[in-house]
Order: structure tokens, then C-alpha cells, then sequence
């Protein structure tokens, strides 16, 4: 499915799962010649995690300097030995908030590294929602779960290897005290966005972007004017989202959900179901993915306005995690992700009827409202953690 788009000075192909995804990156990998910077949320130790740690030994050991930024939560079994390889290749290995208390809300242990970018010699970045983990996620799943991400050439593949680099000398910092690393430019400026570009590059942080990707989906589904299409695998998304949705479907614009069908975290997933009676009320379509887990990050609104990356529409990605997300105006690309979804709505999806939907067991009308309500009331336990702090 991989497609290529000229954007406005860019090149930018749509990478449609690991199977896309993880040949692309090798490849950029083992073409280096000067820098390597990886983040991911999960880094698992399994064939894929294998070739990409393969790949940036041998990056290291032909004289690349290579950079890789783990979460500490979501990595949190990445074997010992390993990161000794990557380490013994001359790799630089560091993680993002160490997970050491597991079951702690503290406001630290929240604040996760959710994002997945790669750039390559400062050129060549990948941005999307794949983490470092086999596509198939095994068990009674033999399909792979959907995911997307786009390998970025152009102006905003400098921005993106900016923003690493800042990340990489915070945490050295953070991790190290070594505060030299805060003198003479080497801490990159987070850089200002420009909706007027066609090719955006999002953050959100704890600092200056704190609801960039937030705005950019408001302003985008407050703009629509024919269809709305959103493919989130976490979908929570709070009073003014839900608002901008139905005002949407009132003004006569088509939205479309492809939301997760099978239950990973039973607790998020009964919280989205809550919301269906007020969503398919209204005429919001809702479609269930049901081939395997759906992972995916990405919108398309009027054919034009596309966005793929790391962020859900759930308060942990809104308010917490540090994430990142492209955004495209482009027709072009846009019909290719559009064309993408609506396939796997007809082959791989079903479609929620509000006629069957009401027609619910009071059991299942209390559970689904009373996972709403603890989600609700973590949403308001986290919220003091909303303040700002630098990593």
C-alpha cells in the first residue's frame, strides 16, 4: 500500500503497518553515514525488535553516532543483555523516566515517552504510531494489528531531528546532571508551528506544546465541511472534541470512527463504549476493527487534511504523554490514507447500528457507565499532574 507524495518541497510515503515500515527504516539505518536518533514507547525483544537492533550495531560500528530513547514504562522488559550489545557496538542508550515504583500514580511515572520517531543523518525521519514490535500480536491473533506511519523527507525532517536532539539533551541531563549539555546552542529551541505550511510537524510536551495536536484536530473538524474520518485505537476524547464532533454531523458533515473492536484494556475499551448512545444518536458512524488490534493514530477530513502519528484521542495522549504527529494538507496523500481506511471498514471492520446498539442488557448499561465514571475520575486524579516540567 506504501504510497509517494511531493508536498510543498517534501517527500513524504505512507507506510501502512511494520511490514512497510520496518524495511524502510532498516534501510535508512544502514545507509547512514553521520547520526541516528530513535525513540519509541516499545521496544520489544522479539524478530523486528532483533533486525532494528541489528541495524543500529552496525551503524554504530561503522562510526555513526546512534542514539536510541526508550520509555521506561512501555520498555520496561527490554532484556539486560541487549541493551549490553548495543551498548558493547558503541550505541548510546537512554530511557525516558525509569519505571521503578510499577504501581505508583505519581505524577512523574505518568508522564510517559508515547512518541515514534526515527531521523536519519538529519534528513530522513519517520514519524507515525508503530512501535519497535513484531506486527502479528500473537495468541488467537494471526492477522497484524493496523498501524501507520510516514518516512518524512524535506524542511520537516529538521525540525523533527531538532526536537530529538532537545529530548536526547534533556534526558542526558536529567539522567546524568551533566549541565554542560544547556550551554552554547546545544539544547535545540522547540521550534513554533505554522498552520499555514502544508506540512506541519506536532508535538505535544509538557512546556510550550502542551495541546498543539489538540488544536490541530479542532480546527481541522471545526473547518469540515463534507466528511470527518478518524482511526484511534484509545478513543476518549473529552466535552470539547465530542462537541466539535456533533456540531459537525449537524452542519451536515459525514463523521466516520474506526474504533477498536476487541478488548486490549478492558477499561478504556468499555469507557469508549459508553459514549456510543450520544455518538450514533447524534449520526456519528462508528465501524469496529475486528482482524486484530487496532493501533492506529490517524484522521483525514474533506479529502484534503490528513494526520498520522503517536497521538490517541484519550486524556493520557492529550494531557500526559509526549507525543508526535505530522500533519498534511494535500490532496493527494490525504485520498491515499482516506482509500486506505475505507478498505479496512469494508474487509475488516463492522458497522455499529444504534437500532441494535440500544437494545442493551442492563448489566452491560452499568458497567459501561460505571467504567466511564472510573476513567472519569482518574482523568481527575491525574489532572494535577497537568503542569508543566521539562522531560
Amino acid at each position: 500500500m506504501s504510497s509517494t507524495h511531493l508536498v510543498d518541497g517534501h517527500t513524504l510515503t505512507l507506510l501502512r503497518n511494520g511490514e512497510e515500515y520496518f524495511p524502510r527504516l532498516i534501510a535508512a539505518i544502514d545507509a547512514a553515514v553521520k547520526s541516528i536518533f530513535l525513540e519509541t514507547y516499545i521496544f520489544a525483544a522479539d524478530t523486528s525488535g532483533r533486525m532494528v537492533s541489528a541495524a543500529l550495531q552496525r551503524a554504530a560500528k561503522r562510526g555513526v553516532a546512534v542514539h536510541l530513547l526508550m520509555d521506561g514504562f512501555g520498555s520496561a522488559n527490554f532484556p539486560h543483555e541487549w541493551i549490553d550489545e548495543l551498548r558493547a557496538a558503541g550505541v548510546g542508550v537512554l530511557w525516558f523516566r525509569p519505571e521503578i515504583a510499577r504501581f505508583s500514580l505519581r505524577r512523574h511515572r505518568l508522564r510517559r515517552l508515547h512518541r515514534k520517531l526515527a531521523i536519519v543523518d538529519e534528513r530522513i525521519a519517520f514519524v507515525g504510531g508503530i512501535n519497535i514490535i513484531d506486527d502479528v500480536p500473537g495468541g488467537q491473533i494471526k492477522l497484524p494489528r493496523l498501524d501507520y506511519a510516514v518516512e518524512v523527507q524535506g524542511h520537516a525532517a529538521g525540525r523533527i531531528n531538532a526536537t530529538m536532539q532537545r529530548l536526547w539533551a534533556l534526558v542526558s541531563w536529567t539522567n546524568f546532571r551533566r549541565k554542560q549539555r544547556r550551554k552554547n546552542g546545544k539544547l535545540h529551541p522547540a521550534h513554533a508551528v505554522d498552520l499555514r505550511e502544508k506540512v506541519i510537524f506536532l508535538q505535544r510536551d509538557n512546556l510550550r506544546h502542551r495541546r498543539d495536536i489538540e488544536h490541530a484536530y479542532l480546527a481541522a473538524i471545526g473547518g469540515a465541511q463534507h466528511e470527518i474520518i478518524i482511526a484511534n485505537a484509545y478513543f476518549l476524547p473529552g466535552l470539547r472534541l465530542r462537541r466539535a464532533l456533533l456540531d459537525a454531523v449537524q452542519r451536515g458533515v459525514r463523521v466516520v470512527l474506526l474504533l477498536q473492536g476487541k478488548v486490549e484494556y478492558r477499561l478504556q475499551h468499555y469507557a469508549t463504549l459508553a459514549l456510543y448512545d450520544e455518538l450514533l444518536g447524534a449520526g456519528v458512524e462508528i465501524n469496529e476493527y475486528h482482524a486484530s488490534y487496532l493501533h492506529a493514530k490517524v484522521a483525514v477530513v474533506d479529502g484534503y487534511w490528513a494526520t498520522v502519528g503517536s497521538s490517541n484521542i484519550d486524556p493520557f495522549s492529550l494531557w500526559l504523554g509526549r507525543e508526535a504527529n505530522l500533519v498534511v494538507r494535500d490532496g493527494g496523500f490525504a485520498e491515499s490514507l482516506r482509500a486506505s481506511l475505507l478498505h479496512e471498514m469494508s474487509s475488516a471492520a463492522s458497522p455499529v447500528k444504534y437500532s441494535a446498539w440500544r437494545v442493551q442488557s442492563l448489566w452491560k448499561r452499568l458497567l459501561l457507565r460505571a467504567s466511564y465514571s472510573i476513567a472519569r475520575l482518574l482523568t481527575g486524579v491525574i489532572g494535577y499532574a497537568r503542569g508543566g516540567d521539562d522531560v
